[in-house]
């Protein structure tokens, strides 16, 4: 087998999150890729044409790597404001019931003044 296959397979496991050198979750990197590889730090070096291809596809999957951070800072700010939003639905809704029992709290007391007062109430019966 050759080296440049061994380099391909390291990157790989390392994009899978299966090394089985480097620790789990090792940031992607020319040194790690030659860490995984079995070689030392250093090996690939872009001095050299035969790592062309293997630069360009470290470098990629090193910028795929970063993106599920930017992802999880996405999904966290959209929680965020999806709290915030059922917070401010919360707080007016809690408004809202006090309002309504202040007004229920007032009708009761103006029926309670109405039904004190020398007011007669005549139902239908006593009108025939």
């Amino acid at each position: 087998m050759s080296a440049l296959v061994e380099y391909f397979e390291a990157l790989e496991r390392l994009k899978k999150g299966t090394p089985l050198i480097v620790p789990k979750n090792t940031k992607i990197s020319k040194d790690s890729v030659s860490l995984e590889a079995g070689r030392q730090k250093g090996t690939i070096k872009k001095s050299r044409p035969i790592f062309k291809q293997l630069i360009d596809a470290i470098d990629e999957a090193a910028m795929e790597q970063q993106l599920p951070a930017l992802t999880e800072r996405e999904k966290l700010n959209k929680v965020k404001t999806k709290l915030e939003n059922y917070r401010a639905l919360y707080e007016a809704a809690v408004a809202r019931e006090i309002m309504l029992v202040r007004r229920i709290y007032e009708l009761e007391a103006y029926i309670s003044e109405s039904t004190n007062s020398n007011v007669a109430i005549i139902s239908q019966k006593n009108r025939q």
